[in-house]
């Protein structure tokens, strides 16, 4: 009995290994990303670098529970296909209101 490689077999391989239905680590960066721009967290950090004031410590610890939750759901070897699902990600308890003026 001889056995052979089969070339196109590694390559489905390797692509199912990537994620659960064509799901990457990139699809759950951006979805951090979108989390994070959802709570206003550049603007948040502008205005650290810009006149000086911190950043409130609940959007700072929030800030890290997400990108920290995009890790470990990036770092999974079959991501759920429904990762963009609350029940994944962090939720603010209270979020701070952005002020411009006085």
């Amino acid at each position: 009995m001889v056995f052979m490689v089969i070339e196109g077999g590694l390559a489905t391989t390797a692509v199912a290994d990537l994620g659960y239905a064509g799901i990457s680590r990139i699809d759950v960066e951006q979805e951090a990303a979108r989390r994070l721009n959802a709570i206003g967290y550049d603007r948040w950090e502008r205005r650290e670098q810009t006149i000086g004031m911190p950043v409130p410590r609940e959007i700072k610890y929030l800030a890290l529970q997400i990108r920290f939750a995009a890790q470990a759901i990036g770092g999974l070897r079959r991501i759920p296909s429904d990762f963009r699902s609350d029940i994944y990600w962090p939720t603010p308890l209270e979020q701070p209101a952005f002020r411009t003026g006085p």
